[in-house]
């Protein structure tokens, strides 16, 4: 049986309760424990349900308590999910069972079945999106609430798609519920690590070289699509960011940069660093999978490991969460990656698109000066 051996990224029931609920209309009940339930509703902050098993249903079952959390929720007219846990899966408990008289979504996705990533996809798959051939729009792919930059992301490339005159169709997973049942044929993606594979994917929007081929790429698909505005103000933004980046280089040294993040925002930030800030990227920590890089890249799936490389590369920046703050001393921090503890967020920031690419530079410019004064 594998096990949950990355504490630093959740598990697979986290991320399938992150694709349901990004969902209106999608009812997710968290059947499990307690701790299973409270997780991931302080770290998606979205209105789950759950059926709070204790050691009396452990022993004798737990098939009454779930009745009772699905005959509640069943007034609701929302459609309703069950995400298993890991106490009832090895319990070994016939759950689909239990749930036949039901209309019920089960995700069978325990903690120990794989990671935020796995959970995500497995969810989205029993939900069953599917395309309309007929839709001439363009989904957005790669929101998840577990991501602190989803939301932002979303509202960046729907500024965007007004730009460029394109018409926008399924945010996966973040938009009304039977929108999925009628997604567009084409997709752009904000954050590969949670990619629906939904429709023909056109590109990716983390930094601006990708941003330009993607967009580039609208013009070439979408009938009636204008990305003239789009590629003018990408090309006017990045000549700011280009000044601002070497106003900082007439004064200091390239920074050293240790990175620890999900793939996908984590080869976007050394990327943009080493382009703009002709950083040494000594070393980046992915949370998930490993992909071929100009720089090093290695699988982070616990703090010692995390501390160890930072105190053998002794970085200007670590750029992380929560736990690589608590261990990189004084050093320029910025959050990437959540948790993201100790730190009010009320706008919605994004990371993709042009101003998630000025948010991120200037924000690495604010807090490498900060340490320099």
């Amino acid at each position: 049986m594998p096990e949950c051996d990355n504490p630093l990224w959740p598990c697979a029931m986290t991320g399938a309760a992150a694709c349901l609920a990004g969902f209106e209309g999608m009812a997710v009940v968290i059947h499990g424990s307690s701790g299973c339930y409270y997780y991931p509703t302080t770290l998606l902050h979205a209105p789950l349900h759950g059926t709070f098993i204790l050691e009396n249903e452990v022993i004798f079952g737990s098939e009454d308590r779930l009745q009772e959390v699905i005959w509640e929720l069943g007034c609701t007219g929302k459609r309703i999910a069950v995400v298993t846990t890991c106490v009832p899966a090895i319990l070994g408990e016939d759950i689909r069972s239990m749930l036949a008289g039901h209309d019920v979504i089960l995700v069978d996705s325990p903690g120990f079945s794989g990671d935020v990533e796995t959970g995500y996809a497995n969810a989205l798959a029993m939900l069953g999106p599917r395309v309309d051939p007929e839709a001439r729009r363009v989904n957005i792919d790669g929101a998840c609430l577990f991501d602190p930059f989803s939301r932002g992301n979303v509202q960046e490339l729907l500024r965007m798609f007004s730009m460029a005159s394109v018409p926008d169709g399924t945010v996966f997973c973040e938009d009304l519920l039977e929108k999925a049942g009628h997604a567009s044929p084409y997709t752009i993606g904000t954050n590969d690590d949670f990619s629906s594979g939904v429709g023909r994917n056109l590109g990716g929007t983390l930094g601006f070289e990708e941003i330009r081929a993607t967009f580039t790429n609208v013009g070439d698909t979408i009938e009636g699509a204008d990305v003239g505005p789009v590629l003018s103000e990408l090309q006017q933004q990045e000549e700011r960011i280009v000044r601002a980046c070497d106003k900082y280089l007439r004064r200091y040294d390239p920074p050293s940069a240790a990175i620890f993040a999900g793939c996908s925002y984590a080869l976007f930030a050394a990327k943009t660093l080493r382009r703009y800030l002709d950083a040494d990227i000594c070393c980046v920590g992915s949370r998930n999978r490993v992909e071929e890089a100009p720089f090093p890249v290695v699988h982070t799936d616990g703090l010692p490991q995390v501390k160890e490389l930072i105190q053998a590369h002794g970085p200007d920046l670590v750029l992380g969460s929560s736990f690589e703050r608590a261990v990189s001393g004084d050093v320029a921090f910025c959050g990437i990656v959540p948790p993201l503890r100790g730190t009010v967020r009320l706008y919605p920031a994004p990371l993709a698109g042009i101003n998630g690419t000025l948010s991120f530079i200037e924000n690495v410019l604010n807090v490498c000066m900060d340490k320099k004064t």
